[in-house]
């Protein structure tokens, strides 16, 4: 197996369809909810709509860098959802995230793996590797907020 192969494989892990690590998957937590439940605020913490807009801004941003060499991402509008105030609202987002986490898996997998040692955007950036890696730790990360926060919200009722 090539490293892209077993990165691709561990981004459809915690994205798609794994269990292997956290037990569950994004597509399984966030499919598993209707819009109220997405949007609902617990405490001071994120959303389930936010959270799956933050992994999915950083998964578009870098797709769009793989097709056109530009990084036009920043951190700061990663958590800039518009509202969520429909079904047809969430199942768009959960849609278009569930497509760019397998095009962006696919993306990685076509990868040369001498691809994975070279400079992602500047130096101080990295490799892609490195990059990949990142997005793979950051996406756990935050399903397992999403994990915690749909628990809350199930055991309130909603």
């Amino acid at each position: 197996m090539t490293k892209s192969s077993d990165l691709a494989n561990r981004l459809r892990e915690v994205l798609l369809n794994g269990h292997w690590i956290a037990n569950t998957n994004f597509k399984e937590l966030i499919t598993g909810v209707n819009w109220k439940q997405a949007s609902q605020k617990v405490g001071n913490l994120n959303s389930i709509a936010a959270l799956t807009f933050h992994i999915n801004y950083y998964l578009a941003g870098i797709l769009s860098f793989f097709s056109n060499g530009k990084f036009e991402i920043s951190d700061k509008y990663s958590f800039d959802l518009p509202p969520v105030q429909s079904e047809e609202d969430w199942n768009s987002l959960v849609s278009e995230f569930l497509y760019n986490a397998e095009k962006f898996a696919r993306q990685v997998e076509m990868m040369d793996d001498k691809m994975l040692d070279k400079v992602f955007v500047e130096e101080k950036y990295g490799t892609y590797w490195r990059n990949i890696e990142g997005v793979i730790e950051h996406s756990y990360y935050h399903l397992g907020q999403i994990s915690l926060v749909k628990k809350l919200i199930m055991q309130s009722g909603l």
